[in-house]
């Protein structure tokens, strides 16, 4: 039995397990979301809540935990790589170093970039200076892995995220919901259940559709619509109106 044991294994042993944990989270504060599967994004995230919170210490000792924590690396080389295209190059949580800041040697090597602790430090703990805990989400994207079908999620910072979860629309359930708690909250306030349902029953009515402007008519237009407007004034003659040459019948003596 795993008395006493915490954490998922996710198949693999205690060496690989704190690599792969590792080489996530320094992916995560690279990137600011990576793409991942669903058991690892849950137990990685307390390992990177844990990294934040030593960060906006900002001493030197919370530094050299970070560093015990995290392979420090060099990162964002890939922004003055040429073969990266330029729509892979735009990040909505931090600014990008310039490519002219980035160095390599004459073996392609890099030389000179940022650093990871660094980046952690200055760059991603001041975005969560203001919040205690949850300092990243999960987003389930409704994709599987090819060959064993596992969900694929998407593990990000809060805070400058992006997507129909924040900017969509209301759904159906949720406009349920609304209008269930306007309900019941006007039947707090002391009304009948008829007024309730005929309050919500006005307010769901459809706002009427504007009318486009007309555009204006040519002269020809004009001409045609006056000479109608005429022929349609002349009085029509009706069969009374007509004039009666039949001899009428006298009558009979």
């Amino acid at each position: 039995m795993r008395h006493r044991i915490s954490g998922k294994q996710l198949c693999r042993d205690g060496e690989h397990r704190r690599a792969m944990l590792r080489n996530l989270a320094a992916g995560l504060f690279e990137h600011g979301q990576i793409e991942t599967t669903l058991p690892k994004a849950k137990a990685v995230q307390p390992f990177i809540e844990k990294i934040i919170t030593t960060a906006k210490k900002g001493t030197f000792t919370a530094r050299r935990q970070i560093v015990s924590r995290l392979t420090d690396r060099s990162i964002h080389s890939w922004v003055a790589d040429p073969s990266v295209p330029a729509s892979r190059k735009d990040n909505v949580y931090f600014d990008l170093p310039d490519p002219s800041d980035i160095q390599f040697n004459r073996y392609g090597e890099v030389r000179k970039a940022p650093r990871l602790v660094q980046h952690v430090m200055t760059k991603i703990a001041p975005l969560f200076a203001d919040r205690d805990g949850g300092y990243t989400r999960i987003i389930k994207l409704g994709k599987h892995r090819l060959g064993d079908g596992t969900d694929l999620v998407l593990l990000q910072l809060v805070g400058k995220e992006e997507g129909p979860q924040i900017g969509g629309g209301t759904s159906r359930r949720r406009e349920k919901a609304d209008n269930r708690t306007a309900f019941y909250a006007k039947l707090r306030k002391g009304g009948t259940a008829e007024e309730a349902q005929d309050s919500d029953s006005a307010t769901a009515v459809a706002e009427p559709v504007e009318e486009a402007p007309s555009v204006e008519d040519s002269p020809a237009d004009e001409a045609a619509a006056v000479t109608a407007d005429e022929s349609q004034a002349e009085p029509q003659e009706t069969k009374e109106d007509q004039p009666n040459d039949e001899p009428k019948d006298e009558p009979k003596s």
